[in-house]
C-alpha cells in the first residue's frame, strides 16, 4: 500500500503551476495505461483552464485548493475546497476562478 498526502501534493503542484509558463501542472497519483482507474492532481493558476474535451468514461473532480468552474454546454457548476463535482458525460471544460488544485478521478470505459 502506498500513502500520499494530497494536501502536500496539492501545494507542490500549485507551486509548479505558478512557475510554469502555461500556469498549469499535472501529476498522476494512481493508475496509468494498464489501469481502468486513474487519479491525477491538476493545478491551475487563476484564469487557466482545461479546454473543452470529451469524457471517455466516468469521472469526478474533488477540489483540494481554491475555486473552479466546471462547464458543459449551457450548464456550469462552481466548486470550492472540499466539493466533489460529478463530471458530465458530455463535452466539458474546467476553469480556475482563483488558483486551484483538483483531484481528477477517472475510470475509462474498457
Amino acid at each position: 500500500m502506498n500513502k500520499i498526502s494530497l494536501t502536500a501534493l496539492a501545494h507542490e503542484e500549485l507551486e509548479h503551476a505558478q512557475s510554469a509558463a502555461n500556469g498549469r501542472s499535472t501529476k498522476s497519483v494512481h493508475g496509468g495505461s494498464d489501469h481502468l482507474l486513474r487519479q491525477s492532481v491538476i493545478a491551475l493558476c487563476a484564469g487557466q483552464s482545461l479546454a473543452e474535451h470529451d469524457n471517455p468514461g466516468e469521472a469526478t473532480v474533488q477540489v483540494l485548493l481554491g475555486r473552479v468552474t466546471l462547464t458543459s454546454g449551457e450548464e456550469s457548476w462552481g466548486g470550492w475546497i472540499g466539493d466533489l463535482l460529478i463530471v458530465p458525460s458530455a463535452s466539458h471544460s474546467l476553469e480556475a476562478v482563483e488558483d486551484a488544485v483538483v483531484l481528477l478521478t477517472a475510470v475509462r470505459r474498457p
